[in-house]
């Protein structure tokens, strides 16, 4: 009973120990211990949608005028598309210099399925964003179309009679409330939910452990370094001098959702956990994070940026192909944009690179190299996603001179 006493994020870590402990020496019990994890997933899945649109409706409404949610929107963009941009040019500076691709046997690959139906372009993306059936869009889980359309009908609540105007408001602000609450109930049970998904994912890949470690440990660490500078350089940089607030205090406060998307390798199963550490705990307003938090989790992507550049780059290494500063480039901007459009859902980075190897003209079986260590890498980068996520909002509350729990007084700076 005294597991039950200790904070979520112990319970996440001791959960996440005894899964990797089961699954490796027990994977027959796995059939037993799998469906927590599926339920787990399938609840936070199922609040994801009305917990969206109310908050970004909610959020929309209570900023005002058109002119403070175009200021909110500009500053929220700008952060959005500044660190994707720092991490690509970290992965891509580090990619370069270690050279991880040089050297490895072609024989290391993996076969993957459906890869032609899979890759698509960069319009093709951008076409997503607005829906021609928003409730098609919200069967599928499409989260791009559905930010898109709470902007939009956020906006036009501002323009209705004032009757309209107050019941509508009244009513998503109550929908929000509900979901939240239904999310922390969902929340108990994350460390539950956190040792079905990894033990399974464990019992999985015990076999291929070995190779892992081995084969592709230059990648991975290429991979890993990169993104641990941005994040425990570049973002705690941004939050130390441009919000001005303690950001390894931040970081403690996030603990938990961190834990959770490195768990689940999903940031908008994670999203409702974000919001509440960022709210409640960080102490940034409700009108910041409902607008900023949901709009991160679909295209804020500086880890899935950052890992697609450097597996670009790498099956580039491994085929010989020697890519110009230009090409390059286009890896930079295609990286930039394919992240923009990736879902916060689990591999979801590995279908946005057939995109970037499309446009740069590289083999889409190189995903095959990938492929058997692409299940750690997306726990990791996802975990970056959610991280910059909460950066991106604590940085717009400040530029909004809001006061948080984590700024730093006069004295201390």
């Amino acid at each position: 009973m005294k597991i039950l006493k200790l904070k979520l994020h112990w319970q996440i870590l001791i959960a996440l120990f005894l899964a990797v402990l089961f699954g490796y020496y027990f994977p027959q019990g796995i059939r037993y211990t799998a469906w927590m994890g599926q339920i787990f997933l399938t609840a936070l899945k199922m609040v994801i949608v009305p917990l969206i649109m109310s908050s970004i409706i909610s959020g929309v409404t209570s900023m005002g005028s058109g002119k403070n949610l175009g200021r909110l929107g500009g500053k929220t963009l700008l952060y959005y598309i500044s660190t994707s941009t720092f991490a690509i040019f970290t992965g891509l500076i580090l990619v370069n210099l270690i050279r991880p691709g040089v050297g490895i046997e072609m024989g290391f690959t993996q076969s993957v399925e459906g890869l032609n139906e899979k890759a698509g372009s960069v319009n093709d993306i951008l076409m997503r964003i607005v829906p021609s059936n928003i409730f098609e869009s919200m069967v599928n889980g499409d989260i791009l179309p559905i930010i898109f359309f709470a902007i939009i009908f956020g906006v036009f609540i501002g323009q209705v009679g004032d009757k309209y105007r107050v019941s509508l408001t009244t009513f998503f602000e109550a929908v929000f409330e509900v979901m939240m609450k239904m999310t922390m109930f969902i929340v108990k049970f994350t460390p539950l939910g956190v040792f079905g998904i990894v033990s399974r994912e464990v019992s999985r890949n015990a076999a291929n452990l070995a190779e892992i470690a081995g084969g592709m440990a230059i990648y991975m660490l290429t991979v890993v370094l990169a993104l641990g500078i941005h994040a425990f350089f570049t973002l705690p940089m941004i939050l130390r001098f441009v919000a001005k607030v303690q950001p390894f205090k931040h970081m403690n406060n996030m603990v938990t959702p961190l834990l959770t998307a490195f768990s689940t390798a999903s940031s908008s199963a994670t999203l409702p956990l974000t919001m509440e550490a960022v709210e409640h705990k960080s102490g940034v307003s409700n009108k910041i994070t409902s607008f900023t938090l949901p709009l991160g989790a679909t295209v804020n992507m500086d880890g899935t940026a950052l890992y697609e550049c450097v597996a670009a780059m790498f099956i580039a290494q491994v085929y010989g192909i020697e890519l110009s500063f230009l090409q390059q480039m286009l890896i930079v901007i295609t990286a930039l944009l394919a992240s923009i459009g990736a879902a916060g859902i689990p591999m979801a980075g590995l279908v946005m690179l057939t995109v970037i190897l499309t446009a740069s003209g590289l083999p889409l079986e190189g995903i095959g190299l990938i492929l058997a260590v692409d299940l750690p890498l997306d726990m990791m980068r996802t975990t970056i996603n959610v991280w910059s996520d909460s950066c991106g909002a604590v940085t717009v509350a400040r530029s909004e001179k809001e006061e948080t729990n984590i700024a730093y007084t006069k004295a201390q700076f």
